[in-house]
């Protein structure tokens, strides 16, 4: 039988109108240090019981929240302050863990209007404060318990600040997530040395199985630039290298009429459809490492107006004759400035990507529209001859500021000049 402690001590609960004179009662506290099996009972409070393990060597003991196991990907970080969940469901991010650099997460819960895609396709959440309570008239549940019915890895309550410096000075790192305590840090080192992100197709993943229709608008209660709008219908044919929900929104408000088609969709078949313009929508990895995805836009380039978002854009980039190379740490977060070449306007933009366009390697004709002013890195591409424009960054801002919503306009103007010139 287990061992049991007992305390006794006493505490006045009432005063007499005497002086001096009050009543007591005896409170005694027992503890058992262990349960009838022998088991030591879990503490009350959370303990240290995960790890996250870089590549460098680093060591990061952490607590653990959401689904337990172990997992290797690639650790960037994101310096939104909200939208933690648009970012777990923007299958931009397969592949990465996302260390948030607000140290405040949880706060609002979740609630399935927010959600990118059907599932989080990313491998783990890493954050400074686990909020234990939240406060949002939208909410449905808590992060942890989202993370959990997801089967998707969490862990809070180490660094952020440290690892984010880290990672500014040595580039992204690949890393394992690990509540495994039977596996030793020199297991969990040689896992993250030996996976590697660079020439993985991870588009075919996220990207949907067969074409369907889209014709979810954004909600009313959400919508802006709505005087901007002909109230003519466009037809498009979407490829999906794992489409965010809120670009189909944002171009169904502005008039489109959506087929969203698989990222392996022949361009014959996507021709066949008669579309006004092509989206090449934005996508995880590396861009190389899906030569069939370069075709795919090579053979539809002048065939009708085509806009590349992200992964888009740097197929695009790859399909007129450029090279793509992987950044240091990308860029990941709501608050990247970018200036329009044209207009000289300087856009707040959302942006997710660790691979750029080098505009060095364009040929002639192609038109650097778009820079980022924090690196100087290509953010906008266009092509008049081919009736070519792409961005680098998320017109959509899901989440993040709307500077950039005028884009899906200029598709919109793209395919009408074209249709008038045909």
């Amino acid at each position: 039988m287990a061992a049991t402690a007992t305390l006794g001590f006493v505490l006045p609960t009432s005063l007499s109108p005497r002086r001096g004179s009050f009543k007591v009662s005896l409170i005694r506290c027992s503890a058992s240090p262990s349960t009838a099996s022998g088991l030591v009972e879990k503490k009350p409070w959370n303990t240290y019981d995960a790890r996250l393990v870089l590549e460098d060597g680093s060591i990061w003991p952490a607590k653990s929240f959401g689904a337990p196991g172990t997992r290797v990907a690639e650790l960037v970080f994101n310096t939104s302050l909200t939208g933690y969940q648009e970012i777990l469901t923007d299958p931009s991010y397969a592949g990465q863990f996302v260390l948030m650099t607000n140290p405040q997460i949880g706060n609002t819960g979740v609630n399935l209007d927010d959600e990118e895609s059907e599932q989080c396709f990313l491998a783990g959440l890493v954050i400074r404060n686990l909020s234990i309570s939240t406060s949002n008239w939208r909410c449905t549940k808590t992060l942890a318990d989202y993370l959990t019915e997801r089967n998707l890895m969490g862990v809070y309550d180490l660094d952020t600040r440290a690892i984010t410096r880290r990672l500014r000075e040595e580039g992204s790192l690949n890393g394992v997530l690990s509540t495994e305590q039977t596996k030793t840090d020199e297991e969990l080192l040689h896992m993250s040395r030996s996976w590697d992100i660079v020439g993985i197709d991870l588009i075919s993943d996220v990207s949907c199985k067969s074409p369907y229709e889209w014709v979810n608008k954004t909600d009313s209660e959400w919508d802006f630039n709505t005087n901007t709008r002909d109230g003519k219908a466009y037809r498009v044919v979407a490829y999906d290298f794992g489409i965010k929900h809120n670009i189909l929104r944002r171009l169904s408000s502005y008039g489109c009429q959506i087929t969203v088609v698989p990222s392996t969709f022949p361009a014959s078949e996507a021709l066949k459809m008669n579309p006004d313009g092509i989206l090449f929508s934005n996508g995880p990895g590396d861009p190389s490492a899906v030569p069939y995805a370069v075709e795919t836009v090579n053979e539809l380039l002048g065939k009708a107006p085509v806009y590349g978002i992200c992964m888009g854009h740097q197929l695009l980039g790859q399909a007129l004759g450029g090279k793509t190379f992987k950044m240091k740490f990308g860029h990941h977060g709501g608050n990247h400035p970018v200036r329009n070449n044209r207009t000289g306007q300087v856009e707040i933009s959302a942006q997710n990507h660790n691979y750029a366009v080098d505009p060095a390697s364009l040929p002639g004709g192609v038109e650097v529209t778009h820079v980022n002013l924090n690196d100087g890195s290509c953010a906008g591409l266009s092509f008049p001859e081919m009736n070519v424009m792409s961005l680098q960054y998320h017109p959509e801002a899901s989440p993040g500021p709307h500077d950039s919503d005028n884009a899906f306009k200029e598709f919109i103007e793209l395919m009408k000049r074209s249709k008038q010139s045909s």
